[in-house]
């Protein structure tokens, strides 16, 4: 067993098994909403600390599929959060959240 105290091995269990947020945004060439995305992810999760990758929806069937009409659009752990228009208060809030 360890040797902390039980409040700081409650506080960092609680830390150690919450994962960090991943966020992805999905994008496809020339889209001029996916350039105003971009920047708004960038700097959210760059506020926050947190990661995120970008996924050209032209490079995958089945996203092309799922998503074509709706780029950009914004995946928070996997769940739909933003179509078309990105907004930082609630990309922030699903971060902090």
């Amino acid at each position: 067993m360890s040797d902390l105290p039980a409040d700081e091995m409650a506080r960092w269990c609680q830390t150690a098994v919450v994962p960090a947020h991943r966020v992805t945004l999905l994008t496809r060439a020339g889209c001029h909403l996916c350039d105003d995305a971009r920047r708004i992810v960038a700097g959210v999760c760059a506020e926050v600390g947190a990661a995120w990758e970008e996924r050209d929806i032209a490079t995958d069937p089945e996203l092309l599929q799922r998503w074509t009409d709706d780029v950009p659009v914004t995946l928070v752990d996997g769940e739909h959060l933003d179509s078309w228009r990105v907004s930082a208060e609630r990309l922030r809030d699903a971060l902090e959240g």
